[in-house]
């Protein structure tokens, strides 16, 4: 199924691409969501508009991003969670938590798809993150889950 993607997906493109999904995810996710369109001759046209656009947010974000990796950084990000005698978490630590830590430390606001964990974070201790702020650029910081609540 040709589908042309409306908004970011993660491993599969950027607005504006045309890629090629298996029937039933592009029919039962993409679709629906509202990720991408159906491909058709005329919203092939429509292509264009939305990669103009995208190409110039991106050479006015890059400086932008570069500025956000830099506040990232520097930042401590500590978040607290329900623990039990054993460190072990009551449920796991999602990515809009993550994204409340930042905004809490004096970070910027990020949005929460952009964030890329490791695995699932069950347990207390410090954990990498990274954000994919632009295609060129991502920033890394670590985000130390604490016992609390």
């Amino acid at each position: 199924m040709k589908i042309i993607l409306t908004q970011e997906v993660s491993g599969l493109g950027e607005p504006g691409d045309i890629v090629e999904v298996k029937d039933g995810y592009g029919r039962n996710y993409l679709l629906p969501q509202g990720f991408a369109i159906a491909w058709t001759k005329g919203a092939e046209k429509q292509v264009a508009v939305i990669r103009r656009a995208r190409s110039a947010r991106e050479v006015r974000n890059l400086d932008h991003a570069n500025e956000l990796k830099g506040q990232l950084e520097g930042l401590k990000v500590s978040l607290s969670a329900r623990a039990g005698d054993g460190g072990r978490l009551f449920g796991s630590v999602t990515p809009a938590e993550v994204v409340n830590a930042v905004k809490a430390a004096g970070g910027p606001a990020l949005d929460r798809r952009r964030l890329e964990m490791p695995a699932h974070i069950k347990a207390i201790g410090s954990y990498p993150v990274r954000v994919r702020l632009h295609p060129e650029v991502s920033a890394r910081f670590d985000l130390n889950v604490v016992p609390g609540k």
